[in-house]
């Protein structure tokens, strides 16, 4: 998940809250200040997945020719001019995602998975799924 993302998917929080769902992020690793660093931009609890067993068996990378994508391009551009900066530090590669996961049986409500650096989930997406949450009792 990208800062600006972050900080889009924490303009929810007042939402979530009231609905009683928590906002959390997975990262897979926490090289220098990156978490530090990332706080300012995500409103939720972080957790470290040092094993990448969130990211499943089979982790969807992007490599170096991913750079000459034109969406990435177009991504880094919009983030930029948002007043958002990322960093060179760490792995890099892997694509990540942004789930809505249910109460009990209910499983994942909302999957977004990263197809390339910097594309977003859009936030009426999230909340819609997240509105479907029934309470586990």
């Amino acid at each position: 998940m990208c800062r600006e993302e972050a900080a889009e998917l924490s303009s929810l929080k007042p939402q979530l809250e009231e609905l009683g769902v928590p906002l959390v992020a997975v990262v897979k690793e926490n090289v220098g200040t990156e978490i530090q660093d990332f706080r300012p931009h995500f409103a939720g609890d972080i957790y470290i997945d040092e094993k990448k067993h969130f990211y499943g068996p089979l982790q969807r990378k992007m490599g170096g020719l991913g750079f000459i994508r034109l969406g990435v391009w177009q991504n880094f551009i919009r983030a930029w001019r948002s007043g958002y900066q990322g960093n060179m530090n760490g792995e890099g590669f892997i694509l990540g995602g942004v789930f809505v996961i249910g109460a009990g049986d209910q499983g994942i409500l909302l999957e977004h998975r990263e197809k390339e650096f910097g594309n977003k989930v859009e936030t009426a997406d999230v909340l819609e799924a997240v509105k479907k949450i029934v309470p586990a009792k």
